[in-house]
């Protein structure tokens, strides 16, 4: 569906290394170049231009420059080319990317790239059985994926490899790299010192056929650590604490930059913990400086080499003395307690020691009827030994967990090291089911029973994303984030009104306890288990090979281009629906069971806005058809203005989130959006928006002489015959205009190679 969008968002080494930095990226990947030397070269060049220091983020940025010496530089305003050193792709989001990068007639991905099968299975009975449902109901798009990977260069990582998130971390990430995937937490990969970002699909094709990159050149938000984690105060705490500071909004158009003494303090797991949970503050991306932490991981994770380098170049992995930021916190860890954030929202952040208050005064049901740990975000080996020490203590003295109790390991490796060292039993023990290594409830992929829809209920993760319905699509369900041992200390005691810190549990005996504060190994004392080989490397010529979509396929679907801009004004387009309050892209495209269609435009469709307030009525997925004057669902109507007027209508929404880059064909991100062929517009006034009437007909004014930073004009035509004009805003460049003119950046893409 054509959708017009208009939104309110919006060191140097020895000689003898100089030549060349070939280490091996991977157990499984043949070697690859971490070119360093260029990053530096790059890194020299903007800094004798900006005459200034450069914070970290800006290396790593400023260092993948297409033309560092001609590249307009201005924080916030100026778009950058990039040119990224990785793309990995999740399963869902890799359908659409794969499917568009066939379409743009290219033989082979230009640079490395991966697909992770994480998305798709469903949580129901455990591991083993959901894996194998999984990979029965799921054939259809493992077998293109595998298929096309092979054909165009792309490796494949099959379902139960575990998160796209952990196996980046454990294999592809390093400090300097810049990385782009189609997930919002990406940025995972920020705790070994990588520039990670979450794209949509467009985003990933671009980079894999070798064009530059845009990217508005992000602020950067300094937050300094003082202090040392102890005790219950775990690296989820640090995150949890910063959301509640910038909101799930304020760290929009920026990356998080972490350094001071008390990084030191932190795992490099930690790290990635708090980098992951950056998305939920709508940053670009968060990122860490170089230290022994990361060091230690990338040898203990078989990549020694990388680290060897990158110790040679440690002064272009840290930021510059005096280096300015646009915005600073601090945070003194000494002094930071454990917190739990929510219901319904990430930033919603409270100690523990006062969630059990704010709940009772909120009617917040206090039972916790499920604790979940794992996740993309706190999977890790000292993450499951941090869990696994809070349940042996309850264990050693008779008791199990109150709440049901479910174990997700982030990647095959950590099931099968956790498994040899004991973890996996001691959680197992104390009531924990293992899932499988996959994303599952944490997105929503979780067949949930123990509750019915519309049941008020209470559950508490080591997830990072918390709104209405994300994880069970329950309305009703009041989900809380903290860290693994936070959760594992609220099953065991089955209520929120629990601070393990201060309060004591009841043994079978009658004997009063107190649980000690956890402890867990950062990293196995013996080298990890890697488990079963999961990984299928493309072969050196693919050309050969065929990728076949079935035409009847409701999973699978072959693209038809996007028409071209027809070179007139856009007019008196129906308003489709006019959003009431926060729209994050949970409420714009579900994801859950509508996972299946992420390869299927027309199917996937149907959840467009299913889950957006109606300022008309308040109502969910429930609009007025102006053409028949009934209501029905946000789709269905929109396809029958599609049938009717051979047009889709403009889609208007109020406060907007976009916390999570989705496939390209629904609405994420603004550069996204753009290279749909899409017309992403800001209120020049943000109060006009509430000049929106539901059945006003709109006219975008000002399209033939669409230039950069030249405002567009709306008509509002209202039922009651008058008319309004509003200035819109836009932050297009040439290149995104000749997007829109072509109908997407694919077709421009194609235009060119003619």
């Amino acid at each position: 569906l054509f959708q017009l969008c208009l939104t309110m968002i919006f060191k140097r080494r020895p000689k003898s290394y100089r030549a060349k930095a070939k280490v091996s990226m991977s157990r499984f990947e043949p070697s690859s170049f971490i070119s360093y030397e260029k990053l530096q070269s790059n890194v020299d060049i903007v800094r004798k231009r900006l005459n200034r220091p450069l914070t970290l983020s800006e290396k790593i940025v400023y260092g993948h420059l297409d033309d560092p010496h001609n590249q307009e530089i201005d924080r916030g305003r100026t778009y950058l080319r990039l040119r990224p050193d990785r793309v990995a792709m999740q399963d869902a989001t890799a359908q659409m990317a794969m499917l568009q990068f066939i379409s743009s007639g290219l033989p082979r991905v230009a640079v490395p790239s991966t697909i992770h099968c994480d998305h798709l299975i469903e949580a129901q009975i455990g591991g083993a059985k959901d894996l194998a449902r999984a990979k029965e109901v799921n054939q259809e798009v493992y077998n293109f994926l595998s298929s096309a990977g092979a054909k165009y260069g792309v490796g494949f990582w099959k379902p139960g490899s575990g998160i796209i998130h952990q196996i980046i971390l454990e294999n592809y990430a390093y400090p300097g790299v810049m990385l782009i995937g189609t997930d919002s937490h990406t940025p995972n990969g920020g705790g070994l010192g990588g520039i990670c970002i979450g794209v949509g699909g467009a985003d990933a094709v671009d980079v894999m056929a070798g064009i530059p990159w845009e990217l508005k050149c992000p602020k950067v938000i300094g937050v300094k650590l003082t202090g040392t984690l102890s005790g219950w105060t775990s690296p989820k705490d640090v995150i949890l604490k910063v959301a509640g500071i910038l909101t799930v909004k304020g760290g929009t158009g920026a990356i998080v930059e972490y350094h001071g003494p008390g990084v030191d303090s932190i795992s490099c797991t930690g790290m990635a913990t708090i980098c992951n949970m950056g998305a939920e503050i709508g940053a670009t991306t968060s990122v860490f400086p170089y230290n022994h932490r990361m060091r230690t991981y990338l040898e203990k994770t078989g990549r020694a080499e990388i680290a060897a380098v990158a110790d040679e170049y440690s002064d272009l992995l840290v930021p510059d003395q005096g280096c300015e930021y646009d915005h600073i916190i601090e945070l003194n860890l000494d002094e930071l307690k454990p917190h739990i954030n929510g219901p319904f929202t990430p930033d919603l952040a409270h100690p523990v020691s006062e969630v059990g208050a704010a709940a009772q005064k909120n009617g917040w049901p206090l039972e916790v009827k499920v604790g979940l740990i794992g996740s993309c975000t706190n999977s890790s080996y000292e993450d499951m030994g941090r869990a696994a020490s809070v349940a042996k203590q309850a264990l050693d003295k008779g008791l199990k967990c109150k709440a049901q109790f479910t174990v997700t390991p982030g990647s095959e490796q950590i099931r099968a090291t956790i498994e040899r060292d004991g973890y996996s039993k001691i959680l197992g023990d104390v009531g924990g089911v293992v899932l499988a290594n996959a994303c599952g409830p944490c997105i929503g992929q979780w067949d949930r029973r123990d509750v019915k829809k519309g049941e008020k209920n209470t559950i508490v993760t080591s997830f990072n994303r918390n709104f209405t319905a994300r994880n069970d699509a329950n309305p009703a369900t009041h989900a809380f984030v903290t860290s693994p041992e936070i959760v594992t200390a609220l099953a065991i005691a089955g209520t929120l009104n629990f601070n393990p810190e201060t309060d004591y549990l009841t043994a079978p005996n009658g004997e009063k306890f107190k649980l000690e504060p956890p402890n867990g190994d950062e990293l196995p004392s013996k080298d990890f288990d890697p488990g079963q080989d999961t990984y299928q490397h493309p072969p050196a010529d693919g050309s050969s090979l065929k990728v076949n979509v079935n035409p009847q396929s409701n999973r699978l679907q072959l693209l038809e281009p996007f028409d071209k801009w027809s070179g007139n004004d856009l007019e008196n387009m129906q308003v489709l629906i006019k959003v009431k309050g926060k729209c994050t892209t949970d409420h714009i495209s579900a994801a859950g069971p509508w996972l299946k269609f992420r390869g299927h435009l027309d199917n996937i469709s149907n959840n467009m806005l299913i889950g957006a307030v109606n300022s008309e009525n308040d109502a969910v997925n429930k609009i007025k058809n102006h053409l028949t004057g009934e209501y029905g669902g946000v789709p269905d109507v929109a396809r029958h203005y599609k049938s009717m007027l051979h047009w889709s209508p403009g889609i208007w929404e109020g406060d907007v989130t976009y916390s999570a880059p989705q496939p390209d064909f629904v609405i994420s991100s603004e550069t996204n959006l753009k290279k749909q062929g899409l017309l992403p517009l800001t209120f020049n006034n943000p109060s006009d928006y509430d000049k929106i009437r539901p059945d006003d007909k709109i006219s975008i004014r000002g399209l033939k002489s669409f230039a950069p930073g030249k405002p567009l004009t709306a008509v509002l035509k209202h039922s009651d015959g008058t008319e309004e004009s509003l200035q819109l805003n836009h932050s297009f460049n040439e290149t995104q205009i000749q997007w829109f003119q072509a109908g997407s950046a694919l077709n421009r893409m194609k235009e060119m190679q003619h």
